[in-house]
């Protein structure tokens, strides 16, 4: 059965960042993923982590100014150099971090540049791969619907698998979050079938509402988590969504995965 991820921008957040270390792991997780890391230092979230004794599976690229609207940077024509630094950023954390994957942001990008814009993430994909590769970190790219990031480059499967196809570096792949793949109306469990060959790391929330994964009249996690070992998929699956009423409170549907009990 595939590891499940606590994703510590969305749970736990009822303590300081710090402190959600060790929460996590008394619920029983092993792995945990932030995204933006990039507020503490290194050297200390190791610490914290070591402490608690939970491994970090995922952190993304820094956003860029997300008060001027940027989602990411490696996508814009004018960021280039940005994009650079900020991608060595994240690999110096993952390395600090014993990180393995690095999630890199494409960024917001107006209708009409999106060709051109598709272009430079791939070649701004390409050289992360490769410096990626050197460090023993690998990298993914994921598709964000575009109702909830409007402009984001990145938006569906098909085009991801297309981008992963133009750059051509097998140190990239794909991250697949079922909530995204819902959103734009496609089936995750027809979406594992069709790309398990470049799926790296997974992310799961209930459909609809963003919450707890449990069915409910919504979309079956259980069933899609079941198939993800049936197919061997042997990555992790985070758990990016946000709880109803409390982190803890939520966790019953993950005791059938040792987790919350």
């Amino acid at each position: 059965m595939p590891d499940l991820c606590a994703n510590l921008m969305y749970l736990f957040t009822e303590l300081p960042l710090m402190q959600r270390f060790a929460a996590a792991k008394r619920a029983g997780f092993d792995l945990v993923e932030y995204q933006f890391p990039y507020g503490e230092d290194a050297t200390d979230l190791r610490w914290a982590m070591d402490e608690a004794g939970v491994r970090m599976r995922l952190i993304n690229t820094p956003p860029g100014n997300t008060e001027q609207g940027e989602r990411g940077l490696a996508a814009l024509a004018d960021r280039e150099d940005a994009f650079s630094d900020s991608f060595l950023l994240a690999l110096s954390y993952a390395r600090e971090l014993g990180c393995p994957l690095i999630h890199v942001m494409a960024g917001i990008v107006p209708d009409e540049e999106q060709d051109f814009a598709t272009h430079v993430y791939a070649e701004n994909l390409r050289v992360a791969a490769r410096l990626a590769e050197a460090a023993g970190v690998g990298i993914v790219i994921e598709p964000i619907n575009g109702q909830d990031l409007p402009g984001y480059l990145l938006q569906r499967t098909a085009q991801a698998r297309a981008i992963i196809a133009m750059v051509g570096e097998p140190n990239l792949g794909l991250q697949y979050d079922t909530y995204h793949a819902l959103m734009n109306g496609e089936d995750p469990a027809e979406g594992l079938r069709a790309n398990l060959d470049l799926i790296r790391h997974i992310q799961i929330a209930g459909f609809p509402g963003r919450h707890e994964p449990i069915a409910d009249g919504g979309y079956d996690i259980g069933s899609f988590i079941e198939l993800c070992d049936m197919l061997g998929y042997a990555g992790a699956i985070g758990c990016e969504y946000n709880p109803a009423n409390g982190t803890e409170a939520g966790l019953s549907w993950a005791s059938r995965y040792g987790i919350g009990v």
